[in-house]
């Protein structure tokens, strides 16, 4: 595993490397040359190819689970081994679960000790997602969080906050817009935004997706 892949918990609110970890990780990676394990070129191509990623990986799990009922019942059960069967590397990567809105219950994920993410499947996690606000105040107002991002849910929906550990890491399975009864996964993926994938936004609409490209 590299250093890229597993270091949430050894980073500042800011994302920025603890100098401890910093020395560790090169002792780390010096090791791993010296054992043969892994060259240089290796592990540098892993932290590249981790750090790529973005949440349009997300976004293609999220419109084919839309649109394949038999593989939306298999991304539910066995998150990691369905994102795999897509081309999704989930190599020493943690736990990956989804989590499914519905009518009744809406899903936010946080990490309320520092910016453990699905890396795998959205990539790098944005700045506010980092931030002490975010991770301190979701946990205890969330719809008012929600607001903040525009998000308004009625009161009869449930809100479940998520906090995503070291070992677990989850995805929230947004509902499929209305008015999109005919779509190809292809054309859904555009409406899935990575907030909606965290759980702090609703997809777009086609509506919204039509005003942005006027």
């Amino acid at each position: 595993m590299t250093a890229s892949e597993n270091d949430d918990h050894h980073q500042d609110e800011l994302g920025h490397a603890s100098p401890e970890f910093v020395l560790l990780e090169e002792a780390l990676r010096l090791l791993l040359v010296e054992k043969d394990i892994f060259t240089p070129e290796e592990i540098q191509a892993q932290i590249e190819g981790m750090e790529s990623r973005t949440s349009a990986l997300g976004s293609m799990i999220v419109a084919k689970a839309w649109t394949d009922p038999e593989y939306k019942k298999w991304l539910l059960s066995d998150a990691g081994a369905a994102v795999e069967s897509v081309g999704v590397d989930m190599n020493a990567q943690p736990e990956l679960h989804v989590l499914e809105n519905t009518d009744d219950i809406h899903h936010v994920v946080v990490c309320t000790l520092c910016s453990c993410y699905p890396r795998a499947v959205l990539g790098v996690p944005p700045a506010w997602y980092k931030g002490r606000e975010y991770r301190s105040r979701v946990v205890v107002e969330p719809r008012e969080v929600l607001r903040e991002f525009g998000t308004e849910l009625s009161d009869k929906i449930n809100v479940q906050v998520t906090d995503q550990t070291a070992d677990r890491r989850f995805l929230v399975l947004p509902q499929r817009p209305a008015s999109t009864e005919g779509w190809s996964a292809a054309q859904l993926e555009v409406l899935v935004t990575r907030n909606s994938m965290i759980g702090t936004a609703l997809p777009l609409t086609p509506e919204q997706l039509e005003a942005e490209n006027t």
